[in-house]
């Protein structure tokens, strides 16, 4: 299954009502928290349909743009950006989410926002281009993956209209392994049914997946444990390969006396249960 994320729009006007700074991305947050019993658990942090956009601007030659939105039960995500001669480059961004919210934390230990700051590894752009990367990338700092996809933007734009000229990120250079978009809403039930080959060979993998260690505790004991590398053949009109990757993926469910749940939740939004 694929979950419901909503795409961030941010155009910034200048004091001339021109366009400034232009964002377009879609982006959701992988959480680790500590719960009231001392347990760890994951959650998912997405992004509201509101989303507000105050304090963001445009920023100079001596001032850095900067891009703030606000979204759910006191969340919040920002970075700054700054120009240098003939390039502008992302600096820090700063995450900030909130324990009360129930929804996402139902039994947080600690109550109140936790801000995580870290630096945005996208490389330096040319004025006068928008950056554009369709395919996902996640970043990690203190418990918490920050994972973007769809991501178009351009700061400091000259003369109010965003550049048709694209500076495309390498993961959507034509080698990378293809990824599936998130805002595709496939399922594929399983069936003991035994079927017919199929006459059309199956794609070879780009490359095999990578092995992960998953594992779920009941109390302070581990009740489940897999160490399994994990890629799905998808058929649609073309069929598609997906590796699974461990650095991107948290492990959730539950153990019983005669049964256990181990459910698999990727930063591509593919969730996977056993």
């Amino acid at each position: 299954g694929f979950f419901q994320s909503y795409a961030v729009e941010v155009d910034i006007k200048d004091a001339s009502n021109a366009t400034c700074l232009y964002a377009n991305w879609m982006m959701r947050f992988l959480i680790t928290y500590e719960s009231n019993n001392g347990d760890y658990k994951n959650t998912t942090l997405n992004l509201s349909s509101n989303v507000t956009h105050n304090g963001s601007i445009c920023g100079n030659d001596t001032q850095a743009a900067f891009v703030a939105v606000q979204f759910g039960d006191g969340h919040s995500w920002s970075i700054n950006v700054t120009k240098n001669n003939e390039t502008y480059q992302g600096e820090f961004i700063t995450l900030t989410y909130n324990t009360n919210d129930t929804t996402v934390f139902p039994d947080a230990k600690k109550k109140g926002p936790v801000t995580v700051l870290v630096k945005d590894p996208s490389p330096p752009v040319q004025l006068n281009t928008v950056y554009v990367c369709h395919n996902s990338y996640s970043i990690e700092a203190d418990n918490t993956t920050q994972i973007f996809w769809n991501v178009t933007v351009q700061a400091f734009v000259q003369n109010g209209t965003v550049s048709k000229k694209e500076s495309r990120c390498s993961a959507d250079t034509p080698t990378s392994a293809p990824s599936v978009p998130p805002t595709i809403a496939n399922v594929t039930t399983a069936s003991t049914t035994t079927l017919s080959p199929t006459p059309t060979t199956a794609p070879k993998p780009v490359e095999n997946p990578d092995i992960g260690n998953y594992s779920l505790k009941s109390g302070n004991k581990t009740c489940f444990l897999a160490t399994v590398g994990l890629q799905l053949n998808v058929s649609q009109d073309k069929p598609l390969l997906i590796n699974i990757n461990p650095k991107t993926t948290i492990a959730d469910g539950a153990c019983g006396n005669t049964t256990a749940t181990l459910k698999l939740n990727d930063g591509n939004s593919t969730l996977i249960g056993f």
